[in-house]
């Protein structure tokens, strides 16, 4: 007879077995994507096309310099992992905001965060690299960070991405990555928060990053607030 551990760990084989199994159509979609960016035409043609379908300028623009690379083992490493943790995230539209551990590095505003300071507090969370230097480089990114082995290498490497973030208080996940499981944020990710509910829910990025969608939730949320709906009873 099996004794409980041999159960847990058949239980635990199954779970991922079924998880590679879900997750597998739609990563093979994404690899065959990567492989066929690598044809510079085929780059050119598509990332000219979502820059077409990106009709605000708060969005930030898709960027892949000719000499990146896409399809590689650490490509597929890296989206493999994103797909995995947004499948797994506790994080859900319209449920309870999970509250994850996180470092504070230091307070910083923006453009964003000022013109909706009056109704919403913003906080970066700094998670894991993306592009690490040591991983998926890519040559865009405007510093070349290696991964994260320890908590202070996160805390320097935010201290240098301050500068490029839409401000707000930032803070650093912990070295567990809880926040980046819990809110399936990689590669990155924006969310609204409302009295511990997730009211709105972004994409992944870098493709589903819209800071125009966070914008127009604020707005509406705003005039919400200035003229509140007036409920009326028929009898």
């Amino acid at each position: 007879m099996m004794d409980d551990s041999g159960g847990v760990q058949m239980a635990r084989a199954l779970k991922r077995a079924a998880l590679c199994l879900m997750l597998l159509p739609r990563f093979l979609l994404a690899a065959a994507m990567l492989w066929l960016l690598d044809f510079l035409c085929i780059r050119k043609k598509v990332l000219l096309k979502m820059g077409e379908k990106r009709n605000s300028p708060d969005d930030p623009p898709l960027c892949i310099s000719d000499s990146n690379k896409m399809f590689t083992l650490e490509s597929l490493r890296a989206v493999w992992h994103g797909q995995k943790l947004d499948f797994l995230k506790s994080a859900h539209l319209g449920q309870a905001a999970p509250n994850t551990e996180v470092v504070l590095v230091q307070e910083r505003r923006q453009r964003v965060v000022r013109e909706f300071a009056d109704i919403a507090d913003f906080l970066v969370v700094y998670i894991e690299e993306a592009h690490p230097s040591d991983g998926w480089l890519s040559s865009d990114a405007p510093y070349q960070i290696p991964k994260h082995r320890c908590l202070e290498d996160r805390l320097r490497a935010a201290q240098l991405m301050l500068s490029e973030v839409p401000g707000g208080n930032v803070v650093v996940d912990n070295m567990d990555n809880s926040s980046n499981a819990a809110y399936g944020a990689y590669f990155e990710r924006l969310y609204i928060v409302r009295d511990e509910t997730v009211v709105y829910q972004g994409g992944r990025g870098p493709e589903g990053y819209r800071i125009s969608e966070l914008k127009n939730w604020l707005e509406e949320y705003r005039k919400e607030l200035v003229d509140p709906p007036t409920a009326v009873l028929q009898v």
